[in-house]
């Protein structure tokens, strides 16, 4: 049996602990912040699955990019704890622009293939990441169906629903076209993910990192209202925004953060699924 969560903590970074309170945020886990007595205070997550691989992504976000995350200051399979990054405040109009600016610097980062040399998660999902040539077939694969597999595997969608999403992906090239590089996302973009302070951002937390084409990054912040129209006129200014986005693309890429979520929570997200489909004649 590992030993309490304190003394773990207190053994790594070689500081006592004064106390420590939870924090919002711990759907896998407990995550909690432990003020040192060094004054220092850091995040803990403990008690789920694979935080190792959410300390990997954290990790290859701050090599590879100048993405705002926090620091990791140790990662195993069970435990997480990272630098604490001070918030004050939500999502204002100055926020967004800061936002657009950082996720469109972030998405310059461009790799050789879409995917990743591993795995990687997405709301504690297994995210499979082959390294693909294709842009269309990696989404029609291994984002769509095989979330749709997974939802239904567990009773969460219907076959019926399961079926039409495979139809959709066969057509998936009626909308969508190859983008012009792969591009570096972080990939689980909404609300609870983004840390504000100030009217500016503070940092990014939770990723679900790949390399995509950027579009679908961009649809997953309207998909629950994260970021609007502020955003996406600062994020023209660096990246302009190819004509058929808004209407009809972001429908379909958003279809695989619903799947996500009919997966986590089934409910009135089948629904969504369901009337995405319909829009597309699926």
């Amino acid at each position: 049996m590992s030993p309490p969560v304190h003394t773990r903590i207190r053994d790594i970074l070689n500081i006592d602990i004064k106390n420590s309170v939870p924090l919002s945020g711990g759907c896998i886990g407990d995550v909690r912040a432990f003020d040192l007595d060094d004054g220092q205070r850091v995040v803990v997550k403990s008690g789920g699955n694979r935080l190792d691989l959410e300390g990997w992504m954290l990790t290859t976000l701050k090599e590879r990019s100048v993405l705002p995350v926090p620091d990791v200051l140790h990662s195993a399979r069970d435990l997480l704890v990272m630098s604490y990054i001070e918030t004050s405040g939500g999502i204002t109009a100055p926020a967004e622009q800061d936002a657009a600016d950082h996720l469109a610097a972030l998405h310059t980062v461009t790799g050789d293939s879409f995917g990743l040399e591993r795995n990687t998660l997405i709301g504690g999902l297994n995210q499979p990441n082959p390294q693909t040539k294709s842009w269309v077939g990696f989404f029609a694969e291994h984002r769509l169906l095989h979330i749709a597999t997974e939802a239904h595997t567990v009773g969460q969608l219907p076959s019926s629903l399961l079926d039409r999403t495979e139809a959709l992906c066969g057509r998936l090239r009626e909308w969508l076209d190859e983008p012009r590089a792969p591009s570096l996302i972080h990939g689980d973009m909404w609300t609870g993910n983004v840390l504000c302070n100030g009217g500016r951002i503070a940092g990014f937390v939770d990723p679900a990192i790949y390399y995509a084409d950027p579009e679908i990054e961009l649809a997953f912040t309207t998909l629950f209202g994260t970021f609007g129209d502020t955003f996406f006129a600062r994020y023209a200014e660096h990246r302009p925004i190819a004509p058929g986005f808004f209407e009809p693309r972001r429908g379909l890429y958003t279809l695989y953060p619903l799947l996500v979520h009919v997966r986590l929570f089934g409910g009135s997200y089948v629904n969504s699924v369901d009337a995405t489909l319909r829009k597309f004649g699926a």
